[in-house]
């Protein structure tokens, strides 16, 4: 009978894991469009950087640096994700259609962006509260970077300052991808 048990709580203790106490078991809207999308389903064993972006903001041009990562290593397994954000100072300003038009056309960005989402302590998407208690800070401003293992848990976070081809960025991708 305990032999029973004890195997129902390891299969209990499994499928809450994968029922929702994921990470990366969050949906999110693809921007400017209605197709959403389950990132933990959809990038499954892929090493993610995480990107809280904005269009009008100083640390904009490193999209141009991201896209360039995300082209460099997405054959080894890395995706970068986009989530636009207007929490600092209404950086953010435009509508999902112009935010999109921007990263393309400016940037060339083709690299995953989604919805349009708050990030700050206290109003952020349930997503970034997660990753802040993962990573024991919520972004502090706009390109704040988040990277996940192949496995859905967090590895590291790099302030808004660090741009992405920083070598502290790129051995922790080179670092994270070899797993």
């Amino acid at each position: 009978m305990r032999l029973s048990t004890g195997i129902l709580l390891i299969m209990t203790s499994t499928f809450s894991v994968a029922a929702g106490d994921s990470l990366l078991d969050q949906d999110f809207r693809r921007l400017a469009s209605d197709e959403v999308v389950n990132i933990g389903e959809t990038y499954q064993g892929k090493v993610i950087l995480v990107v809280n972006t904005a269009s009008k903001c100083g640390n904009t041009p490193q999209y141009d640096g991201l896209e360039k990562l995300y082209e460099e290593y997405g054959d080894d397994g890395l995706v970068v994700l986009g989530f636009p954000s207007n929490d600092f100072f209404g950086q953010e300003p435009g509508t999902e259609e112009e935010i999109q038009e921007f990263c393309r056309l400016t940037y060339k960005v083709r690299f995953p962006m989604f919805e349009k989402v708050a990030v700050k302590e206290g109003n952020a998407h349930p997503f970034f509260d997660k990753l802040a208690a993962e990573a024991g800070t919520y972004p502090t401003w706009n390109f704040h970077k988040f990277l996940i293992g192949r496995d859905g848990k967090l590895i590291t976070q790099f302030s808004p300052r660090t741009k992405p081809y920083n070598e502290k960025v790129i051995a922790e991708i080179e670092s994270a991808l070899a797993m």
